[in-house]
């Protein structure tokens, strides 16, 4: 058996070369941490020694030297190190024990169940061995640990301070324990730490504690806010300094203005807000709600919102709010008054701003919007207009989706060079690498969708785009599609009839046409072309089509399901042009051309706050939607616009998308499980409440400030709001199945807004809230929960995900502990088939795959009665077939939606069934030198079947 001094020796040849540094079997950057505190360069080769070692003490010499065990040994080797360097880029340093775990999992992976018993036992019995040696020392010295500063100067470890940190960060929590994170951290303390890796060392063993008690998240954040603290005080104040939380409370009005000054000297703050009166500001900060945040939501505040400069971040989460805060306010009469209004509801996580927003308000480029949609001209100067716009427009975190009907397709005449065109997917191609080149200043990978209408004659070509085989440079990886369907087409779809592909250069009224407007000219061109009047077109099956729209959507995820008709016959602003496409989210359905680009901002309402015991609380709620469309509404001014397209249309009809997050936290906090005819009234009643309340805002608005210019002849003008808008629905496409019920008092907000007008021509959108959700500690949008115990992935790591809701049920029934942890992990985050675990529970808390998700498009026909722009809302199969597919989406289409999003599917792997432990990812705010003792998750619980979107792709920003 090995011997813990020689624990790791031979097979350097199955090391990957990129870590092997000169010295043999040595992994360049990594260290080992021994038990008597000393560190040394990690040597591979010991793996081999190890693993060799356990096979002689139980197999023999004879068959332990065989080749076949040779090469087991090479391979399990081989899958250690693996283990240990792949979540690191630049190195970290291990405990020894880290290792043994890796090389006892290793032996139980290859299943040599008796080779890891006994390496199992061996390391108990040295274990008690130590133990007995160092109770039976007559004196034990324990020296004193030096800690290397900034400056690399040496100095004593300030036990007391750390035992502080630790004791605050687990006050006032349940169900945490200050000594066992203590315990985890000196564990892993050596003489020489940095004060970087001290401060990291907490934090990581409080994350190992996550799977078995969420609240270990928060202590986590907490403990993540002393390091920041630490980084953001000593910068402005130009000095070393750290500072507790209790200290905070003072110390952060005193901060403040400095951040101020620092961000504005650093030429990242608009020098306006160094007006501000900022003592009276500095007095309404809040230290004690820096405790709401949770582990994933700070790191991911750390990793891509604050401010920072000279590679060190200066901002401490309510100063960023209060930041973001003041630069919505900029414009305010009572500026400092309404900085604190706004500072209140961001801080307090009932309302969130967008991710552009967040990232730019107060700053001297505050491009705020966050989505951006245009319309593609058909010639070079327009095709390549349309490419520079999205650049520009994508420099600043816009979101974009482009319409590119107009397009013409494959073989169509060109007049300019007797020529013919090679359609639209030549420019897509170029489209796509321009998103992939402009990277959001950094922050993000720039996100394009293109959207193609169903009669145009590349729209098979379109189809093929995400697909991984054919001609590469016909193919666009990187970007988004998706189909813009007009109802005649499901009409032939349902009939089993023909349908005609067309150019929009010999047919251009199709792209401006819907309803029965368009049936009429469809039919003509349709009659033009089997007399010969056309030159390019093309007449295929509707089914068949179809049937390939939903392959290509099982296959490669894309292109995704909007519907034309719906999105353009409710439009408030139908008298003024034409909605031509989605966004890149599919939520936003406003009116493009080509010399008008639409323009939307978002934010959304954190619903999971507004649940009290008797349900909604509607007073609450009223409150927040009422500053929230004040926010949004100063957005429009604010805003920087890089093309003055974006300007005037965005000034013209002043359109706002108001959406809310946390749906399935509110759900179970009133005890109602997602497949259920409560839940559906929920969302119809939760909506209803946000979109009386949003258009009363609105109207409220237009009276302080005046109507959006182009309000006259909008369905508003005519007192038709959302709700009245399936009339028009109803009357172009008979037969759709949408419920009219109402609860509130309609009649009166109606002749308000007759009489007042509307400050916005659009109020609502539910967007996907992928990453601001995760900051407000709450379930993305109207989403069902993925699964109730996870590793969810984005660009700041992997972190631990559990249903901290689902754990206090089990605790209060007795059913919480180290087994429930393992059947979690078992099956998956799934409680279906955990057999002590009683019925409402399991409906209770059934995850996206287990729900049916013709629920989720009744509720999401609920709410789309209320919207006046559309949702993103995803579908979840679990088992995926043409037939499921095919009900699916005709279901969304009678049921009125306006748009779907992402197909997702069950992940072709899972979670690692053996320990959550050490997930500590590929973060920026912590040093890549790791140190904790326990095996890292082998994971990758979010992938998806085909090529369908992964639901938490790191390198996915459709929806961050």
């Amino acid at each position: 058996m090995p011997a813990t001094s020689t624990l790791l020796s031979t097979g350097t040849d199955r090391v990957p070369s990129a870590f092997q540094d000169s010295d043999a079997g040595h992994v360049a950057g990594y260290r080992v941490i021994r038990r008597n505190g000393s560190v040394t360069p990690f040597d591979a080769t010991k793996i081999t020694v190890a693993l060799t070692k356990a096979f002689l003490a139980t197999e023999g010499s004879v068959a332990a030297g065989s080749r076949r065990v040779h090469e087991v040994v090479e391979d399990m080797a081989a899958q250690v190190v693996s283990a240990l360097t792949r979540r690191a880029d630049t190195g970290r340093t291990f405990h020894i024990e880290e290792i043994q775990d890796q090389v006892e999992l290793a032996l139980m992976r290859s299943e040599h169940h008796k080779v890891a018993r006994a390496y199992v036992l061996y390391r108990e019995e040295r274990a008690r061995e130590r133990a007995a040696a160092k109770a039976a020392a007559v004196e034990v010295t324990v020296p004193t640990l030096l800690v290397k500063g900034d400056d690399d100067s040496l100095l004593p470890l300030d036990e007391a301070r750390l035992a502080r940190i630790v004791d605050e960060a687990c006050d006032g929590l349940e169900a945490v324990s200050a000594a066992a994170i203590l315990a985890e951290t000196r564990r892993n303390l050596y003489d020489g730490i940095t004060v970087d890796e001290l401060s990291l060392a907490p934090i990581l063993a409080a994350r190992t504690l996550v799977e078995t008690e969420p609240n270990y998240a928060f202590v986590s954040a907490r403990l993540l806010l002393d390091r920041l603290r630490r980084e953001a005080l000593s910068f402005v104040s130009g000095r070393p300094e750290q500072a507790t939380q209790a200290e905070m409370t003072e110390r952060y009005a005193s901060y403040f203005p400095d951040f101020i000054a620092t961000g504005i000297k650093a030429e990242l703050i608009d020098p306006e807000l160094g007006r501000f009166d900022l003592t009276r500001l500095s007095a309404a900060l809040k230290p004690e709600r820096d405790l709401q945040v949770q582990y994933l939501g700070l790191q991911t505040l750390y990793d891509r919102y604050f401010l920072h400069t000279k590679g060190k971040r200066f901002e401490l989460p309510q100063a960023f709010f209060m930041r973001v805060a003041m630069g919505l306010a900029a414009r305010e009469i009572d500026r400092e008054a309404r900085a604190i209004e706004f500072y209140d509801l961001l801080s307090s996580f009932d309302f969130m701003a967008s991710t552009p927003t967040l990232f730019n308000s107060g700053t001297q480029r505050p491009q705020l919007s966050s989505c951006f949609l245009t319309t593609v001209a058909d010639d070079l100067d327009g095709i390549f207009k349309a490419v520079k716009d999205n650049a520009l427009l994508a420099k600043y975190s816009g979101g974009l989706g482009n319409d590119w009907t107009p397009v013409r397709g494959l073989g169509a005449h060109i007049k300019g060079t007797n020529g013919e065109s090679q359609g639209v997917v030549p420019f897509l191609k170029v489209a796509n690498d321009t998103a992939i080149a402009v990277n959001q200043g950094g922050k993000r990978k720039g996100a394009v969708c293109a959207y193609l209408e169903t009669w145009h004659v590349d729209i098979e070509e379109f189809l093929d785009l995400r697909k991984n085989t054919g001609d590469d440079r016909r193919r666009t990886h990187d970007m988004n599609t998706a189909n813009w369907v007009p109802d005649l087409f499901m009409e032939r779809v349902e009939a089993d009839g023909e349908w005609t592909l067309f150019s929009p250069d010999e047919a251009p009224e199709l792209h401006d046409l819907y309803g029965t407007a368009f049936k009429a000219a469809y039919e003509a061109y349709e009659a033009k072309a089997s007399a010969g009047g056309i030159k390019v077109s093309r007449t295929v099956r509707a089914l068949d089509l179809w049937r390939k729209m939903l392959t290509m959507l099982f296959e490669t995820g894309h292109p995704w399901i909007t519907f034309k008709d719906p999105c353009n016959i409710r439009s408030p602003q139908s008298h003024i042009g034409v909605v031509h496409s989605s966004n890149l989210c599919t939520e936003i359905t406003l009116n493009t051309s080509k010399d008008e680009v639409a323009v939307c901002n978002l934010g959304s309402v954190n619903l999971a706050n507004h649940i009290v015991a008797e349900g909604l609380d509607l007073d609450r709620l009223a409150r927040t939607v009422k500053t929230a469309m004040r926010m949004l509404d100063n957005v429009i001014d604010i805003n920087f616009y890089t093309i003055p397209e974006a300007r005037r249309s965005n000034l013209q009809h002043r359109p706002v998308g108001l959406g809310l997050m946390g749906f399935q936290d509110a759900l179970q906090a009133l005890k109602i499980p997602y497949a259920s005819d409560q839940a559906v009234a929920f969302a119809d009643a939760s909506m209803e409440a946000i979109s009386y309340n949003a258009i009363s805002a609105s109207c409220d608005l237009a009276a302080e400030r005046g109507r959006y210019p182009s309000f006259e002849g909008s369905l508003w003008s005519k007192g038709v709001l959302p709700i009245d808008s399936i009339d028009l629905l109803a009357k172009a496409r008979p037969g759709v199945d949408m419920d009219r019920g109402a609860r509130l008092d309609w009649d009166a907000l109606r002749k308000r807004v007759r009489k007042t007008g509307m400050r916005n021509s659009n109020t609502m959108a539910i967007a996907p809230t992928a990453t601001i959700s995760n900051i407000c500690g709450v379930a993305q949008s109207i989403e069902p929960a993925y699964q109730n115990l996870f590793v969810k992935s984005n660009m700041s790591g992997d972190f631990t995900v559990v249903n901290a809701a689902l754990v206090h049920e089990l605790k209060a029934r007795g059913l919480w502990d180290e087994v429930m942890v393992s059947d979690l992990k078992y099956f998956d985050g799934s409680i279906g088939q955990i057999d002590r675990i009683p019925n409402d529970l399991k409906a209770l808390f059934a995850t996206a795959f287990e729900i049916d998700s013709a629920w989720l498009i009744e509720a999401a026909s609920r709410r789309q009665k209320w919207i006046d722009q559309a949702q993103s809302l995803n579908l979840y199969i679990a088992n995926p077939s043409g037939k499921k597919l095919d009900t699916l989406y005709r279901l969304a289409w009678n049921k009125g939606l306006k748009t779907t999003y992402y197909l997702r599917s069950r992940s072709a792997s899972h979670v690692e069934k053996s320990t959550l432990k050490g997930t500590d990812g590929k973060l920026n705010a912590v040093s890549a030198v790791t140190m904790s003792a326990s095996a890292p998750i082998i994971v990758n619980a979010d992938a998806a079947w085909g090529k369908a979107c992964a639901i938490d792709d790191p390198e996915c920003e459709a929806c961050q």
